[in-house]
């Protein structure tokens, strides 16, 4: 699923190439994925972009009072290119959920949003305003706005019985951290991603604020200027524990190990996160002794 890192590098990219353009075709392919009436889709065409912005996970390309925004959601990414073609798509077929095509003074271009596998979850909302999308509006603070230090961390950590890891992926808690970097952040700050977010002292939580930062700091820097076809690739290379199951732990040589839940993953390191301990399974809601 992409996270903050490549989805801020995906905005910066089609900000880069598509401000200035003018829609000149927009074709939703998927029955699902439009999840909004009002305004059509078609009225964005014939309207100039004048930015693309990111909200957490989710990308706004805005048109001056009109924005087609965008969530990938697990399986979606965007297939650009400078050679658009007209021809019409058909209606539920393949892995093309929407195409837009643009014109400009550098020649045309577009892009695709596509969905691998059979669980479709990828969304489309065209809106006057991109805090009409309820997964926006709901958003927790970024990790890089201002407002967001260790002491606004604290306070949303200890006022919170949930496990570490599942209130890092809380979009309306923090927004922008899913599975994979939650996993990567929580082994920088060496915490089990099994801890209950309010038992963390308070070096602990400036830890994983660090952590926070450092991480999805050298993640954007790597992302940005990269085109879509590399940012997937990109995010692999860095990664430390997140879907390394079995390989050395880059920092002390332990074997990365593995939680599997109904439709997700998670993995860690138990020499640098858990005191040496192995997590059991969630499907046992057991430690291993």
């Amino acid at each position: 699923m992409p996270e903050l890192p490549e989805v801020s590098g995906l905005a910066g990219y089609l900000d880069d190439h598509l401000q200035g353009t003018v829609v000149s075709k927009v074709q939703i392919v998927s029955f699902a994925v439009l999840k909004t009436a009002d305004p059509p889709f078609t009225a964005l065409e014939g309207r100039t972009v004048t930015g693309v912005r990111r909200f957490g996970k989710f990308i706004s390309i805005d048109t001056g009072g009109i924005s087609f925004v965008f969530h990938l959601a697990r399986a979606g990414w965007v297939r650009f290119t400078d050679s658009p073609t007209d021809a019409q798509l058909k209606m539920g077929k393949g892995h093309i959920a929407a195409r837009l095509a643009f014109t400009g003074p550098g020649g045309p271009r577009g892009f695709d949003l596509t969905e691998a596998g059979t669980k479709k979850s990828l969304a489309v909302y065209v809106v006057r305003d991109p805090q009409e999308v309820p997964g926006i509006a709901t958003l927790g603070p970024d990790p890089f706005s201002e407002a967001f230090d260790a002491d606004m961390l604290a306070g949303i950590l200890g006022s919170s019985s949930q496990q570490i890891k599942g209130l890092l992926r809380s979009q309306g808690v923090i927004a922008g951290i899913g599975n994979a970097y939650s996993d990567e952040i929580l082994h920088a700050a060496r915490i089990s991603p099994f801890a209950t977010a309010k038992s963390l002292d308070r070096a602990t939580v400036q830890l994983l604020y660090d952590a926070i930062h450092d991480v999805l700091g050298t993640a954007l820097a790597e992302a940005s200027g990269k085109p879509p076809k590399d940012l997937k690739d990109v995010k692999r290379s860095h990664m430390r524990v997140h879907a390394r199951t079995g390989q050395p732990c880059p920092v002390c040589g332990d074997t990365v190990r593995e939680v599997s839940f109904a439709d997700t993953s998670l993995q860690y390191c138990p020499t640098c996160q858990t005191k040496g301990k192995i997590l059991a399974d969630r499907r046992t809601s057991k430690f291993l002794k």
